[in-house]
């Protein structure tokens, strides 16, 4: 089973701001599942009650780690807008992961089964 990174979005001013970028990366991820057979990992949905423990350095290292065990990374609307999603980005780039960013990218490619 393939396990995809779901990477964009998640700091707001306000807890009801991430709420909000939370749902938009389970909406993305539940299409994944349902079209798609494809197991995601959303980083938004583990540490959605986190928000203020720990600094960001810790939650940065640690969402990269788990990005680096998925098998390739999906980047949401808005993407561009967070700099954690960038980040996340570009080390996909330097682990040459596949990425992608739409569900049409998805089905045109030859990394599914």
């Amino acid at each position: 089973m393939k396990v995809l990174y779901i990477a964009g979005p998640f700091r707001a001013p306000t807890a009801w701001g991430i709420e909000c970028n939370v749902r938009r990366a389970e909406d993305a991820a539940a299409v994944l599942v349902m079209e798609f057979g494809i197991m995601p990992m959303i980083p938004h949905a583990n540490t959605r009650y986190f928000h203020g423990m720990g600094d960001d350095s810790f939650w940065i290292d640690g969402t990269l780690e788990l990005m680096r065990r998925c098998d390739a990374l999906y980047l949401i609307d808005g993407w561009e807008k967070s700099s954690g999603a960038r980040g996340e980005r570009t080390e996909a780039e330097r682990l040459e992961m596949p990425i992608f960013t739409s569900e049409d990218h998805l089905r045109l490619c030859r990394w599914l089964p």
